[in-house]
């Protein structure tokens, strides 16, 4: 294993709980978002660490956001995006207690080139219905790849999922998800390309939109890159309602603007 994606898997547990795979702080769910940012953590006794989540409410870059309420803005040149994933030989398949989940294996050299800079895949997860909208039009779920650099930078790339034909990668993915939180299925044999999953045209450049957020669930950590791609990929009715049987309704509402406006090619 190269030394660099030893450090980047030890970055990755480091925030690990900013990407949904452990997290000791206190509980939260989807129904109670509005009032993230005043959850109290018991364990300490001075402001700010009381309030681990209060990003939530008082950052100003907040992740999702609605496509069809931001200008767009394309003077500003931006440096291309790549994907390069490969076939994963060792995916850990894991419920998060907040979505399923797949976690790369620790010698997986999948990533996303934007640039000169690199960002390895660390893990992939799902919301239902979709976290970011266009106006009315929100979508059955979307798809979030997370990327975490050595130094502690994340980008994340979400795909829109709509109603459609049937995924054979999401089901493979559905039928090895354990259905308890918290628990996780590795050493299945089954191996994955990530890649599978991207809309025919984005295998590896395509179209996109970006823009500066922060994660979507707590502690909603900002100064996440974002890269939204405009064509979304389909599953059946019969894996959405099977997607629903793990989670339903956990997605976050999409957030204020605040002036920032989106960014593409």
């Amino acid at each position: 294993m190269k030394i660099t994606k030893i450090i980047v898997i030890y970055v990755g547990l480091i925030f690990s709980f900013q990407i949904g795979i452990a997290f000791s702080g206190p509980h939260w769910s989807h129904e109670e978002q509005s009032k993230w940012g005043a959850i109290e953590d018991s364990s300490q006794t001075e402001v700010p660490l009381m309030y681990p989540y209060a990003e939530c409410s008082i950052g100003k870059h907040q992740s999702p956001i609605d496509f069809a309420a931001a200008e767009v803005n394309r003077e500003k040149k931006l440096n291309k995006l790549r994907i390069w994933y490969d076939v994963d030989n060792a995916p850990v398949f894991y419920n998060s207690g907040h979505g399923i989940q797949v976690n790369t294996s620790l010698d997986y050299k999948g990533e996303v080139e934007v640039g000169e800079e690199s960002y390895p895949l660390i893990q992939f997860h799902f919301h239902e219905p979709s976290e970011h909208v266009v106006g009315n039009k929100r979508f059955a779920a979307e798809l979030h790849y997370v990327h975490v650099r050595a130094d502690g930078k994340i980008l994340v790339l979400a795909v829109a999922i709509d109603e459609g034909e049937e995924s054979a990668a999401f089901q493979t993915i559905l039928n090895n998800m354990p259905g308890l939180g918290g628990d996780k299925n590795e050493g299945t044999g089954i191996k994955i390309d990530p890649a599978s999953l991207l809309p025919i045209n984005h295998h590896h450049s395509g179209d996109f939109y970006s823009i500066t957020g922060s994660l979507t669930t707590p502690p909603c950590s900002e100064g996440v890159a974002w890269y939204v791609l405009p064509e979304p990929i389909t599953i059946s009715t019969a894996q959405l309602e099977q997607l629903r049987g793990f989670y339903t309704n956990n997605a976050r509402q999409p957030q204020d603007l605040n002036g920032r406006a989106i960014l593409t090619e």
